[in-house]
Parts: structure tokens; C-alpha cells; sequence
């Protein structure tokens, strides 16, 4: 169910069912936050946000429980996580604590990308080009984000496909192309020029006659 809302929500999820596996996962792999369930088989939350904390591993992570004392919150806290929230919870209020340690960064936060005339406001995700309001899908956002946030370089199918699918999911062979085109299509609805283009045989690049 978290897997799903926060897919529904525009996020990339990866899953899995151990703690042993779930360190490996993070120890692996480049993310943005780690949820991290305490009861866990093979090895508990606070083991593995330890182990995390102490291989250097600073990625925020948000600890989640059915214990509800005050010393377990302590003790999740001290094994290195950065909030903690019990369960029964809300999902908004797990979208809101998971924005809350995600901008918790010493260098300032970007608060919009620009390509040209194409500007991307990352607080509210609109995205506009010159004085147009473009909408977008939550996929259609991520997609276009990871574009502009590698504007004027190569991007690769590969490369998309690891940013914004999860690991363990099959992406069917045309899904890239779909994306591309319908971003194409709302990019230059008015007839402005293109951004997106096709680097044949390599990939995609965004920019003003980046072809």
C-alpha cells in the first residue's frame, strides 16, 4: 500500500523485505530517504540504521513503528534516524514527514529549474513555459524534471529507465518513447521550438538546438 501511494504520488520505490537485504539496498544504492520499518526479519531497523549511519551513509532516513513508548522513539532516533513516525499514520502525514528530512541540507535548495524559456518550480511542481501553464501527470513531472536537472547532456535510455522505474519492475520497451512524445506534444503545444531531442542510437537531450 505505501509502495503504491507513494508511486501514485510521483516517487520511485524500491521494496524490500529484510532488514539484511534493506542495507544492502541503501548501502548500493543512491536515494533520496529510506523508510525503515523497526520490526523487521533478519536484522531490526535500529541494527540497520546503525550499521547505515556508521558505513558513512547520510541519506535521511524515517523510521516507522507500532511501538508507541517514548524510549523506543529515543532509541530510533539514536540509531541514526532523522524522524520517526508511529503507526496508525495518515499518508499525507508520511508525504509531509518525508518532504520535512528530505530538505534538510546544508547547501540551499534549488527552488526552480530553467531551460530557456521552460521553468519547473520544484515547491509546487508547475511547470510553465514563458507565460503558458503546462500540466503535467506526476510521471510526466519526474520525467521532465530529470531531463532539465541534466539539461545539455546525453541522456540515455538506461539512465531513465534506473531514475524513474523501480529496480524490480519490468518497463515495457516503448514506455521511454511514450514519455518523450507526449512531453514533446505539451512542451510545444503553442508552437514553440522544440527542447526535447533525439541523439540517435544514444538517447535524449534537452535544450535550445541541443539535437
Amino acid at each position: 500500500m505505501l509502495r503504491r501511494g507513494l508511486a501514485e504520488s510521483g516517487h520511485v520505490v524500491d521494496v524490500e523485505r529484510d532488514g539484511a537485504a534493506g542495507e544492502r539496498a541503501a548501502l548500493a544504492g543512491s536515494y533520496d530517504a529510506l523508510l525503515l520499518d523497526v520490526m523487521l526479519p533478519r536484522k531490526d531497523g535500529f541494527a540497520v540504521a546503525r550499521a547505515l549511519r556508521d558505513a558513512g551513509v547520510t541519506t535521511p532516513i524515517l523510521m516507522l513503528t507500532a511501538r508507541d513508548t517514548v524510549a523506543d522513539t529515543v532509541a530510533g532516533l539514536d540509531a541514526g534516524a532523522d524522524d520517526y513516525l508511529r503507526k496508525p499514520f495518515v499518508f499525507d502525514e508520511l508525504e509531509a514527514r518525508l518532504r520535512s528530512i528530505t530538505r534538510r541540507d546544508p547547501v540551499p535548495a534549488r527552488e526552480e529549474l530553467r531551460v530557456a524559456d521552460l521553468v519547473m518550480d520544484l515547491r509546487t511542481r508547475t511547470v510553465a513555459r514563458g507565460t503558458r501553464q503546462i500540466v503535467l501527470s506526476a510521471r510526466e513531472t519526474a520525467f521532465l524534471e530529470y531531463l532539465m536537472r541534466n539539461a545539455g547532456r546525453l541522456v540515455t535510455r538506461p539512465m531513465l529507465e534506473d531514475a524513474l522505474w523501480e529496480r524490480d519492475r519490468d518497463t515495457e520497451s516503448n514506455v521511454i518513447e511514450v514519455y518523450v512524445r507526449r512531453l514533446r506534444l505539451k512542451l510545444s503545444a503553442a508552437g514553440e521550438a522544440p527542447l526535447i531531442h533525439t541523439v540517435r542510437g544514444a538517447g535524449y537531450r534537452l535544450g535550445e538546438g541541443a539535437g
